[in-house]
């Protein structure tokens, strides 16, 4: 059974971004940071979960599956090298949904081979959050990704802004993820108004 993703998609790096644009009315959320101890990792989930929960908003962790099991979370999100040392059956033995990124046919391949809950494509168009070793992938790719994953709902994320969604959409994507489109932007809850809003107008 697939599970329905809400198509705005954030993605940030604390808890005190969630708290600042959850609010606004965000339903989808990624809590993405990197190289911490457990401790930490665990009172950030924690804090961000509380958030999420009064908010009614989904929140996906990035990496930390075993924190995640630990804290009964809902999803995890795993790039290609955590496949490599994250304990799947684990994952899905706990009840949490699976989400896994992709950049090339082998990956999407090893990817679908976990029976995960939806496919991240990118980077869609040139991206600055990462140094990347893949060329953007285009709309056609998208559009060929959403023919091999069927009903699973896929994510097009990397260089993504308001004016590229319309096309993003109609190549195939079901939820589109930012970052430092809205996190590196004046006035981020301006931002985040207008991507809900553009999105409101192209999925109707």
């Amino acid at each position: 059974m697939t599970h329905k993703l809400d198509p705005f998609y954030l993605i940030v790096g604390n808890a005190d971004w969630i708290e600042r644009l959850v609010p606004l009315g965000v339903k989808l959320v990624q809590l993405r940071f990197k190289d911490q101890p457990t401790d930490v990792v665990k009172a950030e989930i924690l804090r961000a979960q509380n958030i999420c929960k009064k908010y009614n908003c989904q929140l996906i962790v990035n990496d930390y599956w075993q924190e995640a099991i630990d804290l009964d979370c809902d999803y995890v999100h795993l790039g290609q090298s955590d496949l490599d040392t994250a304990d799947i059956s684990a994952i899905k033995n706990a009840g949490i949904k699976l989400g896994l990124s992709t950049h090339d046919r082998a990956e999407l391949e090893r990817a679908l081979s976990h029976e995960p809950d939806y496919i991240a494509l990118g980077p869609i168009y040139p991206t600055i959050l990462k140094k990347m070793p893949w060329k953007p992938q285009g709309l056609e790719k998208l559009t060929r990704w959403k023919n091999l994953v069927g009903e699973l709902p896929l994510i097009a994320i990397g260089g993504l802004t308001p004016e590229r969604l319309p096309g993003v959409f109609a190549a195939g994507a079901d939820s589109v993820a930012v970052v430092t489109d809205i996190t590196l932007n004046d006035n981020p809850e301006a931002r985040v108004g207008t991507w809900m809003q553009t999105i409101k107008d192209i999925v109707k």
